[in-house]
C-alpha cells in the first residue's frame, strides 16, 4: 500500500510540477486550465485511479447540482486533500453588468483552484456554456455579460492538496456613467414606467442634474448622428467599440460634437437641458440604449450603486470540520429564502464554507446546502453514550454494503456522535470513528 501511495505520488509530481504554468483567464482557443490540468492526470495514468474518478466526477456533478447565491456573494471555504471535490454556485445576472469572479487560496504557493465560468440554458436538458476560466496563478476573471440569465461558477482544486480559498462573485457597470459625479446626478425615473397616461412605457432613465451639465460619453465610440426630434429634442447617438447596441442622449440643451466624431470615455457629448418634450420638467439627461430588437433597459450597464458582499459570520475555525446539526434547516439558498428542507437532529455535516451568517454543509449522502451557523454544533459532545450488545460492524459509510473499518466487539464502550438516517456515527476513546446501523445498538 505504501508503495503504491508514493508511485501516486510521484505521476502526480510531474502534473503538480506544471500546474502552475498554466494561463490566466480570459478568451481561449486552447483547453482552460482546468482541462489542462485533467488532460496531465489522463497522460499520467491517473484517470482511472480511485482519486482520479473521484476528481473527474466530482467535476461532472457539480455542474449538475450548483447551489443557488444572490450577487454580490463571497464565501470562504476549505478543500480537504484526501476528499477530491468539487464545488459549483449559480446567480442571476442581468445584460450589461460587468462580473467579476476572483479566488484567493492559503497557502498561497503551491495549491491552485481551478474555476470556470458557464453560462447556463434555459431549456432543461441542455448543456452549460462554457464561458471563460482560470486558476488562482492568474488574474481574477471578469466579463461583460451580453444576455440576461443565469450563471454558474465551478471550482476546483489540485488532487492531494489541501487549503483554504475565498471566492468573491460581484457585479458592477459595464459602462461609465453618462454625467459626472461632480454634478451630484441622481436617477429620477427608471425603464418601463409609464408615460402618456399608460399608452407607452419609459425606454431608458432619467438622470436629473442642473442645466448645463456635460453629459460624456460612456465609452470609446463613434457618435452615429446628431439630430433632434420632437420626443428627445437634440439628441446625441453613439455606438461604443465592439458593441452591438448604441447609447442614446436625449433632452441636451446643446450638442458638442458631430456625426462620425470618434470619442473617448469621459469626452463631453452636449449639456443637459429640458428640450423636446422635456420643456416642463427640471434639467435632466434621458438616458436609453438601442439594439437591433429595440430598446433595452439601460440601468444594469451604468448603475453606480455598488454593493459588497455581507461580511462572514460564522467562525472560519469550523472548516473542513465534522459537526452536527442542531434542529437547523437546510436551504438549497444562500440567505434561507427557498423553502428549507428540515434536517434530522444530530445529523452530519461536514462544513464546506463559510458565507454571511451561513455554512455551506454537505450530509453523508452527498446532499449540499446552506444552514445558520447557529444551528451547528461540535462532535466533542456526545448525544449520548451507549454499550454493544454484540459484534458490530465499524463501516467507512452509513451503507450496509460499504467497507469495514473495523469491528466493534460486544460490550465495547461507544460515543454517538451524530447520525445519518438509519445509522450513528459512533466513536470509541481511542479516536476511532464509523457508522454502525441503528438495530445494531
Amino acid at each position: 500500500m505504501l508503495n503504491r501511495r508514493k508511485a501516486l505520488w510521484s505521476l502526480l509530481s510531474v502534473v503538480l510540477l506544471t500546474a502552475c504554468s498554466t494561463p490566466g483567464p480570459g478568451l481561449f482557443t486552447k483547453r482552460t486550465p482546468h482541462e489542462q490540468y485533467g488532460q496531465r492526470l489522463a497522460d499520467a495514468g491517473l484517470r482511472e485511479s480511485a482519486l482520479g474518478r473521484l476528481w473527474f466526477g466530482a467535476a461532472d456533478r457539480s455542474l449538475e447540482s450548483p447551489l443557488l447565491v444572490v450577487l454580490p456573494y463571497k464565501e470562504t471555504g476549505y478543500f480537504a486533500a484526501e476528499l477530491p471535490t468539487a464545488a459549483a454556485l449559480r446567480f442571476a445576472v442581468r445584460r450589461g453588468e460587468k462580473l467579476s469572479v476572483a479566488v484567493e487560496t492559503k497557502p498561497t504557493a503551491g495549491f491552485a483552484v481551478f474555476y470556470d465560468l458557464w453560462e447556463l440554458p434555459a431549456e432543461t436538458g441542455s448543456k452549460p456554456k462554457l464561458l471563460s476560466a482560470g486558476d488562482t496563478t492568474g488574474k481574477p476573471l471578469q466579463m461583460d455579460i451580453k444576455e440576461d440569465g443565469n450563471y454558474l461558477v465551478r471550482l476546483q482544486p489540485e488532487l492531494l492538496k489541501s487549503g483554504e480559498y475565498s471566492l468573491s462573485i460581484t457585479t458592477g457597470p459595464s459602462l461609465a456613467f453618462p454625467l459626472p459625479s461632480s454634478v451630484k446626478p441622481s436617477i429620477g425615473s427608471f425603464w418601463g414606467a409609464g408615460r402618456d397616461a399608460g399608452a407607452r412605457r419609459h425606454e431608458g432613465i432619467d438622470i436629473f442634474a442642473p442645466k448645463h451639465s456635460p453629459a460624456i460619453a460612456c465609452a470609446d465610440g463613434t457618435v452615429t448622428s446628431v439630430s433632434e426630434n420632437n420626443l428627445g429634442g437634440k439628441v446625441v447617438f453613439m455606438r461604443p467599440d465592439d458593441k452591438n447596441y448604441v447609447l442614446y442622449y436625449a433632452h441636451l440643451d446643446s450638442q458638442l460634437v458631430s456625426t462620425g466624431q470618434t470619442v473617448h470615455t469621459g469626452d463631453v457629448l452636449g449639456l443637459t437641458g429640458n428640450t423636446g418634450n422635456a420643456r416642463y420638467t427640471p434639467s435632466h439627461l434621458h438616458f436609453g440604449i438601442y439594439t437591433s430588437g429595440g430598446a433595452i433597459d439601460p440601468l444594469p450597464f451604468v448603475n453606480p450603486v455598488k454593493k459588497e458582499p455581507a461580511k462572514i459570520g460564522g467562525p472560519l475555525a469550523n472548516l473542513g470540520k465534522l459537526v452536527r446539526s442542531s434542529q437547523g434547516k437546510l436551504y438549497s439558498e444562500s440567505g434561507g429564502h427557498n423553502p428549507p428542507v428540515a434536517l434530522q437532529d444530530n445529523a452530519l455535516l461536514r462544513v464546506e464554507a463559510a458565507a454571511a451568517g451561513w455554512y455551506k454543509v454537505a450530509l453523508p449522502g452527498g446532499q449540499t446546502g446552506f444552514i445558520n451557523h447557529t444551528d451547528i454544533r461540535g462532535l466533542s459532545t456526545p448525544v449520548r453514550r451507549v454499550t454493544t450488545r454484540s459484534q458490530l460492524a465499524l463501516l467507512d459509510e452509513p451503507d450496509t454494503l460499504a467497507a469495514k473499518k473495523g469491528v466493534l466487539a460486544a460490550g465495547s464502550r461507544v460515543d454517538v456522535l451524530a447520525l445519518y438516517k438509519d445509522f450513528y456515527f459512533v466513536g470509541r476513546s481511542d479516536t476511532l470513528r464509523g457508522w454502525v446501523a441503528k438495530q445494531g445498538l
